[in-house]
């Protein structure tokens, strides 16, 4: 089986018939082998829709992004996935530049809606001028890349590099997973320009809780910035301040300070030195809980176990 087309499907009455006729004649076009796999949790028609289109239905009624991917996954053969939503939204006639580029060697495409044609209202004014913008700027700077959209839908990935990810979250969040996870272990990623349609049906989008959900998520698997560079800056302005002040009073912009500034400077150390330990609990949790490659954690945990650490705090 070449490819494995994964449509994560949520009452899609309206739009999924289109998507299913429209794969087909695509596909039906190339030279690949296919399977069309409809992951669902509807309440609505759209299970019946598939079994009368002859696709695979994976029934899981789970709710949830991720889930219906990972539900849907499990069931596919292909040496490469193709993921997209059933919404209309996305012209599956990408798929074959999708695929093409796999087979050019890129481990994982993604679909670049920027660098297309944004037609009509088919993204609301929130999400296109400050909240896709925004969150991908953060994106770049927290893990160094060059990724445009990173919250595109579309996109395609070689099956044996997405077994090697390891991918936990069930949410909206699974779309940012899995690009943090393929730069963590260096695959070649390829963007591609492609239009973005209005969708049919009701949108389940939740702007600002997915939105947050994503954030978090970043912020989780970048501790250094959100709790260690701080912390570290906090705890060393305070122990610088405390030195000077223990040398002699500190003169600055005219005024003298004493020993009253010995507070301020305490509670800089304290803050800081707290901050750190909450940078390295969200480490912790990244490499434990979502399994995220720190050989130096690892080997810290290996070393330094829950005995260890009470007879270090009783001494």
């Amino acid at each position: 089986m070449d490819v494995s087309i994964v449509l994560p499907c949520r009452n899609e009455e309206k739009a999924l018939p289109h998507s299913i006729e429209e794969i087909k004649k695509v596909m039906g076009q190339t030279d690949y082998s296919y399977e069309l796999i409809v992951s669902d949790s509807s309440c609505d028609q759209s299970p019946e829709i598939a079994r009368e289109h002859g696709v695979k239905l994976v029934k899981h009624d789970e709710e949830g992004y991720g889930t219906a991917y990972h539900h849907g996954i499990k069931q596919a053969c292909g040496r490469y996935l193709f993921f997209a939503d059933p919404d209309g939204t996305y012209s599956f006639q990408e798929i074959p530049n999708f695929i093409k580029q796999l087979e050019e060697d890129y481990d994982l495409v993604l679909g670049d809606r920027f660098k297309g044609h944004i037609i009509g209202d088919a993204m609301p004014p929130l999400h296109r001028y400050l909240g896709n913008p925004l969150l991908s700027a953060l994106f770049r700077l927290l893990f160094n890349s060059d990724l445009r959209d990173v919250h595109c839908g579309m996109r395609a990935i070689k099956r044996e590099k997405y077994l090697k990810l390891g991918l936990k979250t069930s949410g909206m969040e699974y779309a940012t997973e899995m690009l943090i996870k393929a730069l963590q272990k260096n695959m070649k990623i390829k963007q591609l320009p492609i239009d973005y349609h209005p969708r049919l049906g009701e949108s389940k989008l939740k702007s600002l809780g997915d939105g947050y959900r994503h954030l978090r998520f970043m912020l989780l698997y970048s501790p250094t910035w959100l709790f260690l560079a701080p912390g570290t800056l906090l705890t060393l302005t305070g122990l610088i301040t405390t030195t000077l002040l223990y040398v002699k009073p500190i003169s600055l912009f005219g005024l003298t300070f004493y020993y009253h500034l010995l507070y301020p400077s305490t509670l800089l150390i304290l803050t800081g030195s707290q901050i750190l330990m909450f940078g390295l609990f969200a480490k912790t949790y990244a490499v434990t809980r979502l399994q995220e490659d720190n050989k130096h954690l690892k080997l810290f945990h290996q070393h330094f176990n829950l005995e260890k650490a009470l007879f270090t705090g009783a001494l």
